[in-house]
């Protein structure tokens, strides 16, 4: 979880921030505030781990509050005016948001703010960072869709198709699929490979779920999926494998 503080002088700019937040699983809005004197009294009081910093501000500007904070937090800016941008990237902020904000690009931007969290947090505790690498936490993975950020169970997984740009991830007991804009080659890299198999350019099936196999077509339930030549030998080796284990 990432524990946000908005700041920003404009009302309206706040609430339209504050609902972007609220979209997205991982972040946790702390608190609003209207200038940077605000935020600094609030971040004494409060853990902050992520700001979004307006930079034009009455009396001190974002730029002179960034400059002040001895150990800053992460921050994403957010402005009407672009040519900000490089006085802030040398602040090492995380992005740099021109207004009004896209939900799209403001998604762009927590990603980057989430990965960046994880990195500090597996540097700042070795014996996490040896746990990260040894045992990494498989059972579920973030994807947008639908203007927000769906956390997919990689349990409720049964199949992946791919369509040129996205892909369709099919869950157990869902009656739609989730689509987003990802590659197959991703979902690939990102699901157990003992788990999952890629059958043909556009098919990727849990292996757990195949509930048959014959002539080149396995099925999952009522849903059949082609296995292409050069694929199925997984597929063929997984069914062996359980086969005799059977007996």
């Amino acid at each position: 979880m990432i524990r946000c503080l908005l700041v920003d002088d404009e009302k309206l700019a706040l609430e339209l921030m504050e609902d972007n937040v609220a979209k997205v699983p991982y972040l946790k809005l702390q608190g609003k505030c209207k200038n940077a004197m605000e935020a600094m009294d609030f971040m004494r009081r409060e853990p902050v781990d992520l700001i979004f910093l307006d930079v034009q501000m009455p009396g001190i500007s974002g730029i002179q509050f960034l400059n002040s904070l001895t150990n800053p937090p992460m921050v994403i800016m957010v402005t009407a005016y672009e040519n900000y941008a490089l006085e802030g990237f040398n602040f090492d902020v995380v992005d740099y948001l021109v207004k009004p904000v896209a939900f799209e690009r403001f998604l762009k931007a927590v990603n980057k703010a989430y990965e960046l969290m994880g990195l500090r947090r597996q540097k700042d505790n070795p014996a996490q960072q040896v746990q990260a690498k040894t045992t990494p936490d498989t059972s579920y993975i973030f994807v947008n869709a639908d203007y927000s950020v769906v956390r997919i169970n990689i349990p409720d997984v049964l199949y992946i198709e791919g369509l040129k740009d996205y892909v369709k991830i099919y869950l157990h007991n869902a009656t739609k699929p989730v689509i987003t804009r990802l590659s197959m080659r991703f979902m690939e890299e990102k699901l157990p490979a003992e788990g999952f198999a890629r059958v043909q350019k556009s098919f990727i099936v849990a292996l757990d779920k195949i509930t048959a196999y014959k002539k080149n077509r396995l099925m999952l339930g009522e849903t059949e999926i082609p296995v292409s030549d050069n694929y199925k030998d997984k597929i063929l080796a997984y069914i062996g494998q359980h086969e005799n284990d059977s007996n």
